[in-house]
């Protein structure tokens, strides 16, 4: 026995390491600190403790990332609550497998002490917007708030500049733009921003940020082990800040400024320090919201919207 017990181990030491797990992520934006968890868990190793490669991909279009999970281009997206129940309602094959921001980011911004004082000023403004679909679908249920509709305003797709466009006056207001992200832009630059945010004018709480699988050929003890990597980088961040936002930073010059540092400290409280953790209430009520104001045709059963993946 000892004899066969050596030979085996010298063959194991001998046979080359187990190749790790390929899996491609899709981010909804470029790289930024609301990706904390993603990038911790990548440079310190995390995703290669847990028998994964991960291939991190910022898309060229911010609405793409979904639509390319639902047609098998990609394992994981980056998505947004809203967004996922409507994709759904359009037939894509789409389900939330875990949540990266567990709270709302979204808000309407426009210029403090201009114009846009309360959503009900929007009336015959132009707003700007990025990820089609979504935004249009909240900003709607902000203004039904105040007896306006889409038909009300001039929407804009201004892509990635949201604050930019704001700032240079060539829209009144913008929706998507984040609360941890544009403000802070803003004040930099030395303009005071206004966000209403879209969960006291209308909205019930939400996930921000969550990850979308394809719920026909989703890898589901694969998409488990990333979501333990995400965790661990997770707490982490919560116990080093500071280290954990050095390590961050330091994968790209263009992260080492004031507006990421701000953004970092503005984002940290908002992680979901249990990703695999599943608030159906949450799901159901966005559901029922959803439909209520026009926005679905029905309603969705929970289990076609959310799922646990770590359950049998």
């Amino acid at each position: 026995m000892k004899l066969l017990s050596l030979t085996t181990a010298l063959a194991m030491a001998a046979s080359p390491l187990m190749a790790q797990d390929k899996m491609t992520l899709l981010l909804d934006w470029f790289v930024n600190p609301d990706h904390g968890p993603i990038i911790v868990a990548q440079e310190k190793g995390y995703f290669a403790d847990q028998n994964l490669d991960v291939e991190i991909i910022a898309p060229a279009d911010p609405s793409d990332p979904p639509k390319m999970v639902a047609a098998g281009k990609a394992d994981l997206a980056i998505s947004y609550q809203p967004q996922l129940h409507l994709q759904i309602h359009e037939g894509l094959p789409l389900q939330r497998v875990g949540t990266l921001v567990a709270t709302p980011l979204n808000c309407l911004l426009a210029l403090k002490g201009g114009p846009i004082n309360s959503p009900a000023d929007l009336k015959g403004k132009k707003v700007g917007f990025s990820v089609g679909g979504v935004e249009e679908a909240v900003l709607a249920a902000m203004l039904a708030k105040y007896e306006l509709s889409l038909d009300d305003v001039e929407l804009i797709n201004v892509n990635w500049s949201l604050s930019p466009s704001l700032m240079s006056g060539q829209v009144d207001a913008v929706i998507g733009a984040f609360r941890n992200f544009e403000l802070n832009q803003m004040d930099i630059e030395g303009v005071e921003g206004n966000c209403f945010y879209v969960e006291e004018h209308g909205l019930p709480a939400y996930d921000e940020l969550i990850y979308v699988a394809n719920k026909d050929n989703m890898d589901r003890e694969m998409i488990t082990r990333f979501l333990a990597a995400t965790e661990k980088a997770t707490q982490y961040m919560v116990n080093h800040p500071v280290d954990s936002w050095e390590i961050f930073s330091g994968t790209s010059t263009e992260l080492q400024d004031e507006l990421n540092k701000r953004a970092w400290a503005d984002t940290l409280p908002r992680f979901a320090l249990r990703p695999t953790a599943m608030d159906e209430g949450r799901y159901v009520a966005f559901e029922a919201f959803l439909h209520k104001a026009g926005l679905v045709p029905s309603i969705n059963d929970v289990a076609a919207i959310t799922v646990d993946v770590t359950s049998k």
